[in-house]
């Protein structure tokens, strides 16, 4: 593919992605971010600088955004725009609310270009590997015409409908991430209070129905009290926020949210850079323990 590509925001998860489209996808590769240091480790790898996302804009023909939320989205796609070429298509794999995505949309179709929605999941380690997963909204003649640069990135992507659906389907993966988790929480302070060993009560888990990912690969975080982050307090903090926003426009009642929703809202207080599964301590804290 003959292409130029923009990447915007090169944080923990932006810089291994950015990284692996350098190494992998064949085309020119302009990064930014406003941490310059940030830009020189992806130069060093064989990425251009860009000295401002105005020109990254006008210098691509795909340009890549991964940033922490909407209003720094926003403020980007704000940039982007001064300098996007016609037939241009950009690739928001940021995790914002929905209807933000779509005001965007909106402003980039007025320029004739085109946008997906591509949020990811996995962690760190699965962006570093090149195997994240990507959910995708927009135009699906867009998202087979980009699925090249996609799968640079990760090895499992799914096509979610149109726009938006990509950003949805995040939301409704990480609202049930943030409920599983907690029941691992729970279940972990029951167990300690009941005088199990820890270390035996994970593989005893494994025995049976309970067996989930998220007490197999937190387990020994919760079990050695290192909270390194792969996915932090704030940024789920920030997707069950979301989540809730969108329960109340369609007026559901989800008691498991309200519960997740009261826990990271405790969590983000103390422990907003730590890894998500930090939320084991906010449960004992609770409880007193």
């Amino acid at each position: 593919m003959n292409k130029v590509i923009g990447f915007i925001g090169l944080g923990i998860m932006g810089e291994a992605m950015a990284a692996n489209l350098i190494k992998k996808s064949g085309c020119k590769v302009i990064v930014y971010d406003i941490i310059p240091e940030k830009i020189e480790v992806l130069t060093k790898l064989g990425g251009k600088k860009a000295s401002s996302v105005e020109q990254l804009s006008a210098d691509s023909d795909i340009i890549i955004t991964m940033v922490p939320a909407s209003k720094q989205t926003i403020e980007v796609y704000e940039n982007i725009l001064k300098g996007l070429r016609k037939n241009a298509l950009c690739i928001n794999m940021s995790t914002i609310e929905p209807d933000t995505h779509l005001k965007i949309v909106d402003l980039v179709e007025q320029k004739q270009a085109n946008i997906l929605d591509a949020p990811v999941v996995k962690s760190k380690a699965a962006a570093i590997e090149g195997k994240l997963g990507i959910y995708v909204g927009g135009r699906e003649e867009c998202f087979a015409d980009l699925l090249p640069i996609l799968s640079c990135m990760g090895e499992q992507i799914k096509y979610m409908g149109g726009h938006g659906k990509g950003l949805y389907m995040k939301i409704c993966h990480n609202m049930l991430v943030a409920a599983i988790q907690n029941g691992v929480n729970e279940m972990m302070v029951l167990a300690s209070k009941a005088g199990l060993a820890l270390e035996e009560v994970i593989p005893a888990v494994s025995m049976g129905g309970g067996q989930n990912a998220y007490l197999d690969t937190k387990g020994d975080m919760i079990l050695n009290e290192n909270f390194e982050p792969a996915f932090s307090v704030l940024n789920m903090h920030k997707d069950i926020h979301i989540a809730k926003q969108i329960a109340q426009a369609y007026e559901l009642v989800l008691p498991a949210l309200d519960i997740s929703t009261d826990i990271y809202d405790q969590a983000v207080e103390k422990y907003a850079s730590l890894d998500f599964s930090v939320t084991y301590k906010v449960v004992k804290e609770k409880n007193h323990i």
